[in-house]
């Protein structure tokens, strides 16, 4: 029987790595973000919901979401994060359970839930297991830094604007070490996948 496995992590810590190993190695990948993008894309009935919403500074000028305005709004404001969060949640839930059913139609021995917010939104009640992805604080901030051109302050405001990376990791089932050498990681999700297939 096909086992559900929830993936997720804190921002930064290497989720995305872990995802394309875990893809290598024949798993199908259900990735809340893709599905997100999707949901929230040019002329979608979501996007116009946010627009509507938040105002027409949310869109560009092609129809897409300014995510990068959206952004700097939402994580420095709670109320605009629970707002956005309660026009998208519902829309990007079925989206997933499509593509959870899609992944099972060639039964394999598990499906991978890639969601950032998995705790957040209550994803790790559907699941067989959680595995967190796991990294140290400051390698977490460097690493946001440099790949969202961020300032220290931006970062650290996306963050903390999660659940804290200490309680994903009391909650896992498997917590995956991803601080900085890629081969203890590929290492340890060969081991968690002998326990699967």
């Amino acid at each position: 029987m096909t086992k559900l496995i929830g993936l997720t992590g804190g921002i930064a810590t290497g989720k995305s790595t872990v995802s394309k190993l875990l893809a290598s190695n024949g798993l199908p990948i259900v990735d809340a973000d893709k599905i997100a993008w999707q949901v929230e894309g040019p002329g979608q009935p979501t996007t116009q919901k946010i627009a509507a919403h938040f105002g027409p500074q949310a869109l560009l000028a092609d129809g897409s979401l300014n995510r990068a305005w959206l952004g700097r709004l939402v994580f420095n404001d709670n109320q605009a994060l629970a707002e956005l969060t309660a026009i998208t949640s519902l829309p990007i839930q079925y989206a997933m359970f499509e593509a959870i059913v899609a992944a099972g139609q060639s039964h394999p021995a598990a499906i991978i839930l890639d969601v950032p917010l998995l705790f957040e939104s209550g994803w790790q009640h559907v699941c067989d297991q959680v595995l967190v992805v796991n990294a140290p604080s400051d390698v977490v901030l460097q690493r946001l830094m440099s790949r969202n051109q961020l300032s220290q302050q931006a970062a650290q405001a996306r963050i903390d604007s999660q659940l804290p990376l200490a309680e994903k990791v009391a909650q896992a089932d498997v917590v995956i070490d991803n601080g900085a050498n890629i081969d203890k990681t590929r290492a340890a999700v060969l081991k968690w996948l002998k326990t699967i297939k």
